[in-house]
């Protein structure tokens, strides 16, 4: 059925509407704040500490326990990611100083992050605003029209190795350690400081242990971290009947509601994802801290009518590769030669 383009007062209206529900979810608990920061930084330092012991062991054992290191930066991420929202604390000095630190530790810069972000959630889902804190997506029409070159390297662009693999490392090694084309001051200043640190941290603990220790310990937490997180966003905004417009027809509620998915996890990876599975929720009301999104799914009906993406269901989303504006869906590569036909 064909989606009749919205008013912008009936936008306005479907936005109010859905917002004030998650109103009462959007205020910070400072003890379960603190609490979080404890359960998810102190294991991980002790997680590091043991790959550190472990190397007198086994290598192997260490890229065991990198694993579980990595799930400890992840959930670290939340923080830094509600930081960036202002949802983990009341106060904004103590979510600018956790954010900054865990920024430090993710590799990721405060508030150039946290503005190309902002950017992400303001044009999620808009066709006419790709391109700044989401996946390079383009439609059949663009493809078809594009020269040799540029399809080869949206191909690769697409490919899972290179995606979760190369992306990953360019994204948190690279990419994060310059500022963004036309960073503002606050951006940029941003970056330096967390290049500072890391540089300082990253010499103080290599006179300590050693440089090649300091390596084969963090870089392979870094790099499943970076896997790990890669895919969380992906799979957020990839799936077939993933909500995408025009921005004369496009909504805020259902670029939330139905253009971000309700990722449904296992307990034990639903915990060091930090609830953010419940990504419709969060992009309706980036306000909520991760720890009330469970809650606030669970107790309103009208969030329910998302469908859930199970971790095996999940896996389908790697074949999308391009939106069918016709279909208003994703197609892989392989439908798309079929349209050809």
């Amino acid at each position: 059925m064909a989606i009749k383009p919205a008013t912008t007062e009936h936008r306005l209206e479907e936005s109010t509407g859905c917002i004030a529900i998650t109103a009462k979810y959007q205020n910070p608990d400072t003890l379960r704040s603190v609490w979080q920061l404890v359960n998810s930084l102190i294991p991980f330092i002790i997680t590091w500490y043991l790959m550190y012991k472990s190397l007198e062991v086994s290598y192997l054992f260490t890229l065991l326990l990198s694993l579980l290191a990595a799930g400890f930066l992840v959930r670290i991420f939340i923080i830094f990611h509600d930081c960036g929202h202002g949802s983990f604390f009341k106060s904004k000095r103590a979510n600018q100083i956790i954010g900054f630190t865990t920024g430090v530790l993710t590799f990721s810069p405060y508030y150039q992050w946290s503005h190309d972000h902002a950017v992400h959630h303001a044009t999620a889902g808009d066709l006419d605003r790709r391109g700044v804190g989401d996946i390079w997506t383009m439609t059949v029409h663009e493809y078809n029209q594009a020269n040799l070159w540029v399809r080869i390297w949206y191909r690769v662009y697409r490919n899972p190795f290179f995606m979760f693999g190369v992306g990953g490392i360019f994204l948190f090694f690279l990419k994060n350690r310059f500022p963004s084309k036309g960073a503002r001051k606050r951006e940029y200043i941003s970056v330096m400081w967390t290049n500072a640190t890391l540089l300082i941290l990253f010499v103080i603990l290599g006179l300590s242990l050693g440089i090649t220790t300091l390596l084969i310990i963090h870089v392979p937490i870094m790099l499943v971290a970076a896997t790990a997180g890669i895919w969380l966003f992906y799979v957020q905004h990839q799936f077939e009947h993933v909500y995408w417009d025009k921005s004369d027809s496009w909504s805020f509620v259902r670029a939330a509601l139905e253009g971000s998915s309700y990722y449904k996890l296992p307990k034990i990876l639903q915990w060091f994802s930090g609830n953010i599975g419940f990504h419709h929720i969060h992009h309706l009301s980036p306000r909520i801290p991760n720890y009330y999104l469970e809650k606030c799914h669970f107790e309103n009906a009208v969030f329910q009518n998302t469908q859930p993406i199970t971790l095996l269901h999940s896996l389908k989303s790697l074949q999308f590769r391009v939106w069918d504006e016709k279909q208003r869906k994703l197609i892989g590569f392989k439908n798309l030669r079929q349209l050809r036909r």
